[in-house]
């Protein structure tokens, strides 16, 4: 069957003008494309319970029936045959990144590729630009084919946010503007946030990302943060009573922090979290590539996925894990038990019923967009959630957190098209999700081979302007 071309998805002109899709495009690829997937294992993400020997039917980017194979018509769909593969909601990176610089159209359709390929079907844009708005307009349309995106504005911080009049009006602005919620990152003293945070409220926007350390967690989960990302000021909020620590600096999310940790209260503030209805985007990917010794540079960067890595960008990360190696404050076992402290933590969030969201920091240091996600899975696994746990991080929790239950992150019937075909069973072992047939986004069926082959084209390019 031929294909839509590439160009015909992801190539625009300009951010405000996408470039016609290619006329020879069969109608299958249209949005009102009919697509059958038969005889699949369903994972629904409500149930640990899979559903074999079932269709589904996809029509104008729904599921519009699920049912047993023998019972279901499939007269007058494109056929897509599943031979008992397992048919699952596709993920969320809920810490994305997209190029905030608006010429670096290649760099972002890069970005998108590699999201989209490994089976992310939404992107939270963590650090916006005016820009994405274009974007994400383009997007939902289906001008361009890529994951569904949310987006901030430009980050609120100590340097943007200089008063809390300023705060309020930048809150104003980007509410006006249209953007999806409000980035904060470090920097604000109590005063500002709490300006910030009231406009925001005021205005029904949401606002996720950093706490500032003059802010501390307790402080922001009376103010509504919506997220917050990396498990930022969880550490002081843990450290013993009387610790010479306390008031002090903590250190890249308070990794310097941990041996004066007191895990005794970790259950209680992850009560106190879900009580405050906080989400938490851990990264936890971002914190242990970066910080534990034995995961060597050398061993990062000699990972398949870094061929998608211009090798100025990777020769930067290599020198961002050597310069934390070679900090006289560095101990390997004091790492090592920020990232037990940070694991435990994961769980009692969990176990808490306060509320987990997948997302890895991507692109950041040795996270290679799409890829990243899956380290991120096998990591929240670790810690001690089941696949299943794991997976609803991406899938069904999104949907509850956009308040969007019945709209997406489920296979059932209503919902969006965003599905991921795969060669063994993800319930099983997380690392299943990196077996893909195919991807499918709002309708629109990417095949691994298509897929494939825009990756290979990437890897291609990348290497000839590297001299590789």
């Amino acid at each position: 069957m031929n294909r839509l071309g590439w160009t015909g998805w992801l190539v625009f002109a300009a951010w405000n003008a996408v470039a016609a899709v290619a006329s020879a495009a069969p109608a299958a690829h249209a949005a009102g494309a009919r697509w059958a997937f038969v005889d699949v294992t369903v994972v629904p993400m409500t149930t640990r319970a899979t559903m074999s020997g079932q269709t589904v039917l996809i029509q104008d980017g729904r599921i519009v029936a699920v049912g047993a194979v023998d019972a279901t018509s499939t007269d007058g769909y494109a056929v897509i045959e599943g031979q008992g593969r397992w048919l699952m909601p596709g993920l969320a990176e809920m810490h994305a990144h997209v190029p905030p610089q608006p010429d670096a159209v290649q760099a972002t359709l890069d970005v998108l590729l590699l999201y989209l390929a490994n089976g992310i079907t939404l992107a939270r844009s963590m650090l916006g630009a005016p820009h994405h708005l274009a974007l994400r307009e383009q997007i939902a349309r289906g001008d361009l084919i890529a994951p569904r995106l949310l987006t901030s504005g430009p980050s609120l911080n100590g340097n943007s946010v200089t008063s809390p009049e300023t705060g309020r009006a930048l809150v104003a602005a980007q509410h006006a503007a249209g953007y999806d919620f409000l980035k904060i990152h470090p920097g604000l003293d109590q005063a500002r946030f709490e300006a910030v945070a009231d406009a925001a409220r005021r205005l029904g926007m949401p606002f996720a990302g950093h706490v500032g350390e003059a802010v501390g967690v307790r402080a922001a989960f009376s103010a509504g943060q919506a997220t917050i990302d990396h498990l930022d000021q969880y550490l002081p909020a843990l450290l013993r009573d009387g610790s010479p620590l306390a008031g002090t600096s903590g250190q890249f999310f308070g990794w310097n922090l941990a041996d004066e940790v007191d895990e005794a209260k970790i259950l209680e503030l992850a009560a106190a979290t879900r009580a405050a209805g906080v989400w938490n985007v851990p990264t936890q990917s971002l914190i242990e590539q970066l910080l534990l010794a034995e995961r060597s540079a050398e061993a990062l960067l000699a990972r398949p996925e870094m061929r998608y890595v211009a090798a100025a960008t990777a020769r930067q990360w290599a020198e961002a894990k050597a310069n934390v190696l070679a900090n006289p404050a560095y101990r390997p076992e004091l790492a090592a038990r920020f990232v037990a402290v940070r694991r435990a933590l994961i769980r009692a969030l969990h176990d808490a019923g306060a509320g987990l969201l997948l997302g890895s920091d991507a692109p950041q240091i040795f996270n290679v967009p799409g890829f990243s996600i899956h380290e991120e899975l096998r990591l929240l696994v670790a810690a001690g959630l089941a696949p299943y746990e794991a997976l609803r991080t991406g899938t069904v929790n999104v949907a509850a957190f956009l308040g969007a239950p019945d709209d997406f992150g489920q296979v059932a019937t209503g919902h969006r098209a965003d599905l991921i075909l795969l060669e063994a069973d993800p319930l099983v072992d997380v690392a299943n999700v990196e077996r893909r047939v195919g991807v499918m986004v709002g309708g629109h069926w990417l095949p691994a081979a298509t897929l494939d082959e825009r990756l290979n084209e990437l890897a291609s390019r990348l290497a000839a302007a590297d001299g590789r």
